[in-house]
């Protein structure tokens, strides 16, 4: 528990927030305030842990606050007014945090309780160094596999198409070789892999990508200069400001470039921008409904909660094998198993409608409380997350031989740090990825 409450961490500007959060929003409930009060606490160990190392803990537990208990705690407070049917939280809000909040304070638990000195997340600055001084030309060609790979994915589908998928993260760990390994910066191969990052999200309107690579690279970058905590500051305000640009905007992209047939780029970018600003501006209440249902898994684990046991008994765990065959044995071997978004078998426990073609996830969360209940589910979220840590711990074992093992950890739980996934997808890239 060491990296929970013994690291660099200011605790009066943590009880300045909190202090600030309570006299702002006064009719917050308790449960609420305890759930942001929580994110507050992951968001800052985050943010002070850039410079130090690769931070797929805090990341895991930071993804998962927003998601489980920011975006609910928004809904419960007057963002749900602008939705409807399913898209509305379907148990109170103390029956919810009931369950979530013991689930993913265990999961952060789980994620800590053996994680030592931050094992599996500490880069070995000189010994990457002196392995890229031996072996100048591999970052590059891990760079140029990744940018084959990402052209070939495109032509192959299922395990194949996934396995090209994962050599195309190939241009990360080369950049990030290339950034702790030499004494410049590289500009021209830094642009080429995040301009074309960039270019993908633009084209698809699938901008999740674009945002974890963008925190893993300033990651980085921030183990290589170490900069100020001004400084840092400067950039995590800027990408907050980001990020919200982007959920401000990707519902009116998506439906140009999606329905209305406009062509992915800057000038539609542009014109979804101005477009916005002329009808009732970029950022209004309904808009950030339409955005918090991104950044709110917990609609669907409400949806769960409904429809498990009352409609659909719990699986005691039959649930969960079935997502352990799916993430594990290739379609080869096990022809029928669950595919990625699978409709019906996320229907099956929602209880939700969805069109066909529509890809939801239940999330981890959702799959301990379908397969164990509330108790069950929230022990099932501790050794989830305990799980996690000692893969990373494993990394740290192996890096002792070969010294950038570390950053390829990003590539790894690129997934993971994502509760929107399905657990299939999660476990499945895991396994895969190592």
């Amino acid at each position: 528990m060491h990296s929970l409450f013994k690291v660099h961490f200011n605790w009066g500007i943590y009880l300045i927030l909190g202090l600030l959060i309570r006299l702002v929003f006064p009719n917050l409930s308790w449960l609420c305030y305890f759930a942001v009060m929580i994110s507050l606490h992951q968001f800052m160990l985050l943010f002070y842990s850039i410079g130090h190392i690769i931070p797929v803990r805090y990341l895991l537990g930071s993804f998962m606050c927003l998601q489980m208990f920011i975006g609910p705690t928004l809904a419960y407070n007057g963002l749900d007014k602008f939705q409807r049917g399913y898209m509305k939280m379907q148990v109170p809000y103390q029956e919810y945090f009931a369950y979530v909040l013991p689930a993913v304070i265990l999961f952060i638990i789980g994620l800590h309780i053996r994680a030592g000195l931050m094992e599996g997340e500490y880069v070995e600055e000189e010994k990457v160094k002196k392995f890229v001084n031996k072996n100048p030309q591999l970052p590059y060609i891990f760079v140029g596999i990744g940018f084959v790979a990402s052209v070939a994915a495109s032509f192959f589908r299922s395990e194949l198409g996934f396995i090209f998928y994962l050599l195309s993260g190939f241009k990360f760990i080369g950049t990030f070789m290339i950034i702790l390994g030499s004494r410049n910066v590289k500009p021209i191969v830094l642009a080429a892999v995040y301009g074309s990052v960039i270019a993908t999200s633009l084209s698809r309107a699938m901008f999740h990508d674009l945002l974890t690579w963008v925190i893993f690279l300033g990651s980085v970058f921030a183990i290589k200069y170490k900069p100020r905590l001004e400084v840092k500051a400067m950039f995590a305000g800027a990408f907050v400001l980001l990020a919200v640009f982007i959920q401000m905007i990707k519902g009116d992209y998506r439906q140009a470039t999606w329905k209305e047939g406009e062509e992915g780029g800057i000038e539609a970018l542009q014109k979804t921008i101005e477009e916005g600003q002329e009808k009732k501006g970029i950022i209004n209440m309904e808009k950030l409904a339409v955005s918090n249902i991104r950044i709110n898994q917990g609609y669907i684990v409400t949806n769960i909660m409904k429809h498990v046991p009352a409609k659909e008994p719990h699986a005691n765990g039959q649930e969960l094998m079935v997502i352990m065959e799916a993430a594990i044995l290739p379609r080869i071997i096990a022809p029928n198993k669950l595919n990625a978004g699978d409709r019906e078998f996320f229907m099956k426990y929602s209880g939700m409608r969805i069109a066909r073609g529509t890809s939801m996830g239940l999330s981890s969360v959702g799959d301990g409380y379908i397969n164990f209940g509330t108790i069950g589910g929230a022990i099932f979220m501790l050794i989830y997350g305990m799980f996690f840590s000692e893969v990373l711990r494993l990394y740290k074992r192996f890096s002792k031989d070969f010294s950038i093992l570390i950053l390829f950890t990003p590539l790894v739980f690129y997934y993971p740090i994502r509760p929107d996934c399905e657990l299939q997808t999660i476990l499945g890239h895991l396994f895969k990825a190592s």
